[in-house]
């Protein structure tokens, strides 16, 4: 199998990944009980930022081991710089449009219908294909946009948003957390572009977000248990972990291929809450489950044979 397969299998698989760890985050910020949302947003991108560091560290601690063997070769890794030129745009965009996405997801939790909020947070595999093809200049095909548009409308049959009761402006901030998310995920997919390490992105992702949440969550501290605690580090970890898979996914598929795997996070959300919380899914949102699954599947098999296409298409060129 040629690399392009490789690493459109590589995408679906890491935006999975990425979808049940954003699912189980959801359930620790759900059992943490009664904490101000900066002090929930903080810690949420707390264990990512020492976590990417770690990484960070770790791979200069190894190319300075190897610089004295390599000669000239380690003599430039050793000195290379983690941001390649010109990548900061992307990488600084990444963090900015990233973290508007997370306050504004943040706040309509806060104001609205849990249902209300998570269908207008997952408008962003929708604006992730948009935003890519004006950023990136990717073109998506008639049956790739059909595709995003009916899993979405699959969203909607699962968590049954009662659009018609929402106040105007949370739906506005709302959707606006969906836009900018996806457009965080383009920037993120440029900077992988412009060879910049996952973890580079990440910790500017996380370091960015801290520092803007960390005033306002010291102004509204409220003391913790330890359990509490607890499942605030577990919410870090599991923000960390779909970090690092949904930077690894976009790394290596563009959104027109993968976003619309992004909706298994409702699936997951829900297996999670009838085994955790004893919350049975109706009728109305099995059928959602339905579309998602035909969607993805759908894609999978439509992008796997277009990546094949091309692949077969490179081999006669070069023959």
């Amino acid at each position: 199998m040629e690399k392009s397969s490789r690493d459109y299998h590589k995408g679906v698989i890491y935006l999975i990944i990425s979808a049940f760890f954003f699912a189980l985050m959801a359930v620790f910020i759900r059992v943490a009980g009664e904490i101000p949302t900066m002090e929930k947003a903080f810690f949420r991108n707390l264990v990512a930022f020492f976590v990417a560091g770690g990484i960070i560290l770790k791979d200069r601690h190894n190319e300075k081991k190897e610089a004295p063997v390599s000669g000239k070769e380690g003599k430039e890794s050793e000195t290379g710089k983690l941001v390649p030129k010109g990548a900061w745009t992307p990488i600084v965009m990444r963090a900015l449009f990233g973290t508007v996405g997370v306050f504004c997801n943040f706040y309509a939790v806060d104001h609205l219908v849990l249902s209300d909020a998570a269908i207008l947070n997952k408008m962003s595999p929708f604006f992730a294909v948009l935003a890519s093809y004006i950023i990136l200049k990717e073109k998506f095909t008639l049956s790739q946009g059909l595709a995003v548009l009916i899993a979405f409308i699959g969203g909607l049959f699962v968590v049954k948003p009662g659009l018609s009761g929402m106040d105007f402006l949370p739906a506005l901030i709302g959707l606006i957390g969906g836009v900018g998310a996806g457009i965080a995920y383009s920037f993120l997919r440029k900077a992988g572009t412009m060879g910049v390490k996952g973890p580079v992105v990440v910790i500017c992702f996380a370091g960015f977000s801290c520092l803007l949440t960390l005033p306002i969550a010291l102004i509204q501290f409220v003391p913790m248990s330890m359990y509490q605690f607890a499942m605030l580090i577990l919410t870090g970890a599991s923000a960390a972990a779909g970090q690092f898979a949904i930077t690894a996914a976009y790394y290596h598929a563009p959104a027109k291929e993968i976003s619309i795997f992004d909706y298994t996070q409702l699936i997951f959300s829900t297996m999670m809450g009838f085994f955790i919380f004893g919350m049975v899914p109706d009728y109305i949102s099995i059928i959602g489950y339905a579309i998602i699954v035909a969607m993805a599947g759908w894609m999978f098999v439509y992008n796997k044979k277009r990546v094949e296409v091309k692949e077969d298409s490179a081999k006669e060129e070069e023959k």
